[in-house]
C-alpha cells in the first residue's frame, strides 16, 4: 500500500526497513549506484541476441531483465515492436493471460492476449528479472568499497605529537611538513627535558599501522563477491576462492556448471519465446551463449542484414 509521490522520510524509512537493518541503508549512494551499474551491464552480457536492426537494443534487454519479461506486439503505426509491460489474468496454470501495455505514442492502454495478440519473452520461469540479484551484491560491495576507503584513510596517520601550547603545536606542523617534504635533516631547538635534565627533541605516540590495514583483504571480499554474482547470472568463474595457484580442473569445471546450470534454464525460456514470435509475426530473432562452457567467447558469426547482434 502506498501514499504516494512524493514519499516522506518516515514512509521511506518503514519501507526501506523491511529490506535493510535499520542501522545500515546502502542504496541511496553514488557507491551503490556504481556497482549497480557495473553488475547489471555484466549481466545483461551473458547472451548473444540477434534482433531486427530497428529494435532498440538498449532498451529490450534492460526492458527484460529489469522487469523480467518484455512483450512484442504488432502496432499500426511502428509494426511488430518490443514493449514494456505489466501482467494481467490468469489461466488454470496460473500463468498471465494479457500483457497490460501503456505507451503514450500508442492510442490507448492495449491488452492484448498473451499467445494470440502478442508473445512475452521472461528471462525466468517465474517472470523474475535480475535487479534482486544485482541490488543484493552492488549493496554488499558498496559496502565494501567503504571499508576500504576508511580503512585506507585510517592507514595514513603514523604517528601523534604532543605539544604544551599552540606555538609548540605550530612549530611540530612546520617540522611535518618540513619532514614530509623530502628534507633529509631538519632541526628544531630542544624544549623539554626528561626527569634526568636532558632535553627530548621531539615526542610522538606511535601507531601500529601495519596490524590495521586490511585493505587487502577487502579487496580480496570484493573480488569474491563480484565472483559469487557471476555464479548467480551464469558468468563461468571457478568455484575456489583464491587459495590456491593452480586450482585442479575439477574445480574448474564446478565453477562453470554453477555458473550456467542456472543460465541454461534462462537460455531455453528465451528460445521458446523467440520461437512464439517466429510463429506469431515471421519475425526472426534469436539468442545464443555468449561464451563457452570454459569461459571462451564465441564468436558472433555474420547474421542476415536486418539483425544485428550485442
Amino acid at each position: 500500500m502506498h501514499r504516494g509521490v512524493p514519499a516522506f522520510y518516515d514512509y521511506a524509512n518503514a519501507v526501506d526497513s523491511f529490506w535493510s537493518p535499520s542501522e545500515i541503508h546502502l542504496t541511496d549512494n553514488r557507491a551503490f549506484a556504481y556497482y549497480s551499474r557495473y553488475l547489471f551491464q555484466k549481466g545483461v552480457s551473458t547472451f548473444k541476441w540477434g534482433l531486427p536492426a530497428e529494435w532498440p537494443l538498449n532498451y529490450y534487454l534492460y526492458t527484460l531483465y529489469g522487469f523480467g519479461y518484455v512483450a512484442v506486439v504488432n502496432t499500426d503505426k511502428y509494426g511488430v515492436i518490443p514493449q514494456a509491460c505489466s501482467l494481467k489474468g490468469y489461466n488454470v496454470f496460473y500463468e498471465p493471460t494479457h500483457a497490460v501495455i501503456a505507451n503514450p505514442l500508442l492510442r490507448g492502454i492495449k491488452e492484448p492476449q498473451i499467445g494470440r495478440e502478442c508473445v512475452v519473452l521472461h528471462l525466468q520461469p517465474n517472470y523474475s528479472g535480475i535487479m534482486d540479484i544485482v541490488k543484493y551484491h552492488a549493496q554488499l560491495m558498496a559496502l565494501a568499497y567503504e571499508t576500504l576507503t576508511t580503512n585506507l584513510l585510517n592507514s595514513k596517520l603514523a604517528y601523534i605529537a604532543t605539544a604544551d601550547n599552540k606555538a609548540e603545536a605550530e612549530s611540530l606542523k612546520k617540522l611535518y611538513d618540513q619532514i614530509a617534504s623530502g628534507v633529509p635533516a631538519v632541526v628544531q631547538r630542544s624544549r623539554k627535558r626528561d626527569p634526568n635534565g636532558d632535553k627530548i627533541p621531539f615526542e610522538m605516540l606511535l601507531q601500529n599501522v601495519g596490524s590495521n590495514f586490511i585493505s587487502p583483504e577487502i579487496l580480496a571480499v570484493m573480488r569474491t563477491i563480484e565472483r559469487n554474482f557471476d555464479r548467480e547470472v551464469g558468468i563461468p568463474t571457478p568455484s575456489f576462492e583464491g587459495r590456491k595457484e593452480r586450482p585442479i580442473e575439477a574445480e574448474l569445471q564446478t565453477g562453470n556448471f554453477e555458473a550456467q546450470s542456472k543460465l541454461s534454464l534462462w537460455l531455453q525460456s528465451l528460445k521458446d519465446g523467440c520461437k512464439e514470435v517466429e510463429d506469431m509475426f515471421g519475425l526472426r530473432i534469436t539468442v545464443e551463449w555468449r561464451a563457452d562452457r570454459d569461459g571462451n567467447i564465441i564468436d558472433s558469426g555474420t547474421l542476415p542484414l536486418e539483425q544485428r547482434t550485442l
